[in-house]
């Protein structure tokens, strides 16, 4: 019933394309039994005589399958590489297999957390995202202001502890030239 079915198919597209070749078949036109299939089993049967009349078109037609081997990308690794380098080849890399089938075995473990609704749900975080790391980015530049400004401050500390200790270094000389000026009065009195 199949079959049938497809051939009903196969039937309604030649038909389609026969009118798109030939266009709308009129009564009277003279085309109305031009038939594309018609055609193709004329060109066919005249190709079948011609070959069956040459001996040489005979032995091409049953190479065909010869030619269509030696065509075949994969025929020169074929011939060019025997089975033993393959397994060679093969025994090369075994160790680069086996870590390659760990890590294809952990992804597999993985897959699930890649799949779960989390991970599915990052899109839908993007605007947050975006908005926090915009917030990171002005309390960034606000750190580098309050860094600044205390090492000013720290700075403006240091050279007045610097100032008040030579002043301080000043007033302790100034009072020890007194004190011992006036020791020197107390002993002459």
């Amino acid at each position: 019933m199949e079959t049938s079915v497809d051939f009903v198919k196969l039937q309604g597209r030649l038909e389609n394309l026969e009118t798109r070749v030939y266009g709308e078949r009129r009564p009277g036109d003279g085309r109305g039994s031009a038939k594309i299939a018609d055609g193709l089993m004329k060109v066919q049967s005249a190709l079948a005589n011609l070959a069956g009349k040459r001996e040489r078109i005979k032995s091409l037609f049953k190479k065909i399958e010869d030619l269509k081997k030696y065509l075949d990308p994969e025929y020169i690794d074929r011939i060019a590489v025997p089975d033993a380098m393959k397994l060679e080849f093969i025994l090369a890399e075994e160790q680069y297999i086996l870590e390659h089938a760990a890590l294809l075995e952990e992804l597999s473990v993985l897959q699930s957390f890649l799949d779960s609704e989390h991970v599915k749900a990052v899109p839908g975080y993007a605007t947050k995202l975006q908005k926090l790391s915009q917030i990171h980015i002005q309390q960034q530049d606000q750190s580098e202001n309050i860094n600044e400004e205390t090492k000013k401050f720290l700075e403006d500390y240091n050279k007045m502890t610097l100032l008040l200790s030579k002043q301080f270094v000043q007033w302790d000389e100034m009072l020890t030239q007194m004190e011992a000026a006036q020791q020197v009065k107390q002993t002459l009195d």
